[in-house]
């Protein structure tokens, strides 16, 4: 089944502020995707309307089969929300938070083995959430985002306040989600996170999809390849690297050459190369990160912060407590 899909999906806002342009994306069961973009970009924007918080402006969006516009309130049984900065009812308990939460979706699963299942202690489980630290409050909202298996998960910065061994268990967890099917819609500024989880990876800027395609495809389209580091005995005064197909650029410094080359079979060409020109003990391989091909399709500038939409939605999910299951 395909959880999301637009069609030349618009917004505005008035004539001055156009957040969203022509946007075609299509996202599938099973699947991870990488949501990515500057501040201002149109990120919330485009969340808000798959959420059906923003009516678009034109084009069309469906999100697992039903058509947003016309049937949000069906949609939100479906789907788990993890919201950027929710704030949980300060009152409520850990476990009445996600309680609620399976109340509103007339779901059947154990509060308990939700809130164990992200590592919320039962003792901190049963205190207001007003005393919960960030990632605490993190770990609740993750256990929200769960109830009712959901068909379509979509979490908004998600590693927000959590520690390490919080990180690791929601790299765990996504992966769970998708092998019984579900999809997760994955948007964060931290780009180390988007690559070890996605599978494909949209960027957006200013309100335009300038990349769609897995990690390992846009580093071919973009050259971006890989830097070969090879610690030598000894380096000569002319070792000739510029020579090698696929090498773009080369340093040293001390006993080590750097190489950056642009094709996946330049590399053993490169250690060949080192390898006949001197003793090489030590070598190392490093890909092109996402943080790097980030910068090169966003030509490192920030376009201009987008309207305040993001309120509404936090009133929208404020509706039922945990957040994104009115």
């Amino acid at each position: 089944m395909t959880a999301i899909e637009t069609s030349e999906l618009n917004k505005r806002f008035g004539e001055e502020v156009h957040a969203v342009r022509d946007l075609d994306l299509t996202v599938e069961s099973g699947e991870v995707f990488g949501f990515l973009g500057p501040n201002g970009a149109g990120k919330s924007t485009t969340i808000n309307m798959l959420l059906g918080f923003l009516k678009p402006t034109s084009g069309s969006v469906e999100v697992l089969g039903y058509d947003v516009t016309k049937e949000s309130l069906a949609i939100r049984q479906h789907i788990g929300l993890l919201p950027e900065g929710y704030e949980p009812y300060a009152n409520l308990s850990g476990r009445e938070h996600v309680e609620s939460a399976i109340h509103a979706k007339n779901a059947d699963d154990d509060p308990d083995e939700l809130l164990d299942r992200v590592g919320l202690d039962p003792d901190d489980a049963r205190r207001p959430a007003s005393e919960y630290s960030t990632g605490m409050q993190q770990r609740m909202s993750l256990a929200v985002a769960l109830v009712g298996q959901p068909d379509l998960l979509i979490f908004d910065e998600p590693s927000s306040g959590l520690d390490p061994d919080g990180v690791a268990l929601l790299r765990q967890i996504i992966q769970e989600e998708t092998e019984r099917g579900a999809a997760v819609f994955f948007s964060s500024h931290i780009l180390e996170e988007v690559e070890k989880v996605c599978d494909r990876v949209g960027i957006l800027t200013e309100g335009e999809l300038v990349a769609l395609d897995t990690i390992d495809n846009l580093r071919d389209q973009m050259e971006a390849g890989a830097t070969v580091t090879a610690q030598l005995d000894t380096v000569p005064d002319s070792i000739g690297i510029e020579s090698v197909p696929g090498v773009r650029d080369w340093s040293t410094e001390d006993d080590t050459v750097s190489v950056e080359v642009t094709e996946p079979e330049a590399k053993m060409k490169v250690l060949r190369h080192l390898d006949d020109a001197a003793t090489v003990r030590d070598v190392g391989i490093e890909e092109a990160s996402l943080e790097a091909l980030f910068d090169e399709y966003t030509n490192g500038s920030v376009p201009e912060a987008e309207p305040p939409e993001g309120g509404q939605a936090e009133q929208a999910t404020a509706a039922a407590p945990g957040g994104g299951q009115a």
